[in-house]
């Protein structure tokens, strides 16, 4: 069985399966990592996976994950953060349009028929 080494911060070196580490890559290279379980003070350790690293792993057997990120996380936005008051403007907004559906639905129904 193929012995994968890695690295606690606290503990040091530490001899790992495949089965014990996860790794998850990702559609933005960046953003791929792996991690792992210290055996000995049971932290759970993350760390940046770059192309070398997965390549080095998935050979030694470990299963990749991938994971796809939604093009809308990845838009450049402008503006500052929305704010509370964003949120119920919206809301406030949101029912004045319901009320005016409401009416015309309402006048709809009540038309007489021209002749």
């Amino acid at each position: 069985m193929t012995t994968i080494k890695a690295s606690c911060p606290c503990c040091g070196d530490v001899d790992l399966t495949p089965a014990q580490v996860r790794l998850v890559v990702c559609s933005v290279e960046d953003w791929s990592y792996y991690s792992f379980r210290c055996g000995t003070c049971r932290d759970e350790i993350r760390k940046p996976a770059a192309p070398q690293v997965v390549a080095l792993l998935t050979s030694g057997g470990v299963r990749a994950e991938a994971w796809t990120v939604p093009a809308e996380a990845l838009e450049e936005h402008a503006g500052g953060p929305i704010t509370h008051d964003d949120v119920l403007d919206m809301a406030l907004t949101l029912q004045r349009i319901d009320n005016i559906s409401a009416v015309a639905a309402a006048g709809a129904t009540h038309q007489r028929p021209v002749g």
